[in-house]
């Protein structure tokens, strides 16, 4: 580009700096939400839609919250806003912990399936060349 100048644009020397945490920067924070009872806001950095809709839609079926949802501060700034209302019985932060290791839970899970199946059928697939070889293929 002819007659810009590269220093006004919000460019990252690398992208993977969007996903990385600066020295000292947090994961999550927690900031109790005064405008309603039992609610919290939940910051998380680095993060973008991928984690927050998982977050919300889990969080909004457990059976203690009222209110679930999240947003995203502004596109060039990867931070995820998450809030959360319960019904008191557990405090806010008690149910994103708690939702938290159920997904980790359920990933690691799934990841056991999928390398598991994976190794089915390589070892499927070695032994189908191997037949048909020794048939002339």
């Amino acid at each position: 580009m002819t007659g810009c100048n590269p220093k006004h644009f919000n460019v990252q020397d690398s992208p993977f700096e969007l996903f990385l945490l600066s020295e000292g920067e947090k994961k999550i924070e927690e900031k109790v939400y005064s405008g309603m009872s039992n609610t919290s806001d939940f910051v998380l950095n680095k993060e973008d839609h991928t984690l927050g809709n998982l977050l919300a839609e889990h969080l909004k079926a457990h059976p203690n919250v009222y209110m679930a949802g999240y947003k995203l501060g502004h596109p060039n700034v990867p931070q995820l806003f998450i809030r959360l209302q319960t019904d008191g019985t557990k405090t806010p932060r008690d149910v994103f912990t708690s939702v938290c290791e159920k997904l980790i839970n359920q990933l690691e899970s799934l990841h056991q399936e999928f390398i598991r199946e994976w190794e089915l059928r390589r070892i499927t697939n070695t032994g189908e060349q191997g037949n048909m070889q020794g048939n002339g293929f």
